[in-house]
């Protein structure tokens, strides 16, 4: 009985011991780690992608019109644009302009840790630092090197895209070009110089005709009163104008009054004396004469020879009558007749020489519509090119999607490392755990059996 007492209270120190060593041990690390370890301090933000997506029509009148749209990497169902972005923000390059943005060595800047929000857009940022302010200024300098980099990108995308855009657009703009001169070069051969003058040229001949069926009419109503009144007279319009011509050259009518008289004194003679008797023969002398002097009078003025009975036909009253009257209305219808002929034969030349140019205006015509469709389209496509180019700067958040701060960088109030309450707890949880083992050990079941056979 002695000698089991001996035993166990040499083992109860023993454990006592190495208990004492073990929580000393815990308890003495976990208060050095408490005291050694500079705090940490941690700012959060969140930055939000934005998934809207744009389009923009325009429409050029008469030209065509050019639509750019942009459909945003969010809605795909392959990829989550964040997993990009996410690798970019923990690059090397992101944390070493970071740091020279926040004026501190990079082995000082360490990589943020992300986190990625189920269900949303949003990106959660820890970033760590010696101080709250220290923290909230490595946010805001990681921010900004986000930013930064996200806009290079943005941008060497644009210059990728740009520059075949723009050789399209120096080739649309040579065809252009080229359209444009052969338009005008035909324009200058052709003498097509502005649309209406094909409609202009054929309303001219349609006038011109009115024109001609106005005077064809005309003429055939002066030529029905000229031929009424040829047929009344007994007189052609030439012997009209003949009589109006002799009547009016006085020596011609002091002829005519000679011969009348000498006739008219012959006749008198005649039926007095007898054709033999000297005054009847000295009369007709006389007679005679005047008749010569007025034939050669009237050969002179017509340039033709008449006779005796074609001037009576021709005399005209010295005063005035209405023979004269229908002579001259025989004259003057005889005058615009000529008018109205020459007028029909004028609009006839005019119209043909008219026509002739609208069908060769309506050959080159159709060459000039052509040439123009072409420089048209030439338009469209430089126009369309130019405003898809100009357009395509909304296309860049595309690929990349705008980010936006949605929390901004908070200045933390408490350390987040080391957390004296969770090493506290651990160091309580260890120094029961191996006391439990200790124990445990302590009634292993050698023991055991020794204290049952020294009962028994």
């Amino acid at each position: 009985m002695g000698n089991l007492g001996n035993w166990l209270k040499g083992r109860w120190l023993r454990y006592l011991i190495l208990s004492a060593l073990g929580n000393t041990l815990i308890w003495g690390s976990s208060l050095q780690y408490l005291k050694v370890t500079k705090p940490v301090y941690t700012s959060e933000f969140a930055l939000i992608l934005t998934g809207a997506s744009f389009g923009v029509n325009v429409n050029l009148p008469g030209i065509g019109q050019a639509t750019s749209s942009s459909g945003s990497a969010l809605g795909s169902s392959t990829y989550d644009p964040r997993a990009n972005y996410e690798y970019i923000f923990t690059s090397e390059p992101i944390v070493e302009a970071a740091a020279a943005i926040a004026k501190m060595p990079v082995k000082e800047f360490s990589k943020p840790r992300i986190k990625l929000l189920d269900n949303t857009t949003i990106m959660k940022f820890e970033v760590t630092g010696k101080s709250p302010e220290d923290a909230r200024k490595k946010s805001l300098a990681l921010y900004q090197a986000m930013v930064n980099q996200i806009n290079s990108l943005r941008a060497g995308e644009i210059n990728q895209r740009k520059s075949p855009t723009e050789k399209i657009l120096l080739s649309a703009q040579r065809k252009l070009e080229q359209a444009q001169k052969r338009l005008s070069d035909y324009k200058m051969r052709s003498g097509l110089s502005y649309p209406e003058q094909l409609g202009n040229l054929s309303s001219n001949i349609e006038q011109l005709r009115r024109q001609r069926a106005e005077a064809q009419a005309q003429a055939q109503l002066t030529n029905s009163r000229l031929q009424q009144l040829i047929n009344n007279l007994g007189l052609s319009p030439q012997e009209a104008a003949d009589a109006f011509l002799l009547h009016a050259d006085q020596i011609f009518q002091q002829n005519l009054k000679d011969y009348s008289a000498s006739s008219a004194k012959l006749e008198i003679l005649i039926t007095k004396f007898g054709v033999n008797h000297p005054q009847v023969i000295r009369e007709k002398i006389q007679q005679e004469s005047a008749l010569t002097a007025l034939l050669q009078k009237s050969k002179s003025l017509l340039n033709k020879p008449l006779t005796i009975e074609t001037l009576n036909r021709l005399a005209l009253a010295v005063n005035g009558s209405g023979r004269d009257a229908l002579f001259q209305s025989l004259v003057s219808y005889q005058s615009d007749l000529e008018g109205y002929k020459a007028q029909i034969t004028a609009l006839d030349l005019e119209i043909k020489r008219l026509e002739q140019r609208l069908e060769l205006l309506s050959q080159q015509q159709s060459k000039l519509e052509n040439l123009k469709r072409d420089e048209q389209i030439a338009e469209a496509l430089f126009a369309s090119t130019l405003t898809k180019l100009d357009l395509g700067q909304g296309d860049i958040f595309a690929a990349y999607p705008l980010v936006q701060m949605l929390v901004e960088p908070s200045l933390a109030e408490q350390p987040t490392a080391p957390k004296k309450g969770f090493v506290l707890a651990g160091a309580a949880a260890g120094s029961v755990f191996s006391t439990l083992g200790l124990c445990l050990l302590w009634i292993r079941k050698p023991w055991i059996d020794k204290l049952a056979k020294w009962l028994s």
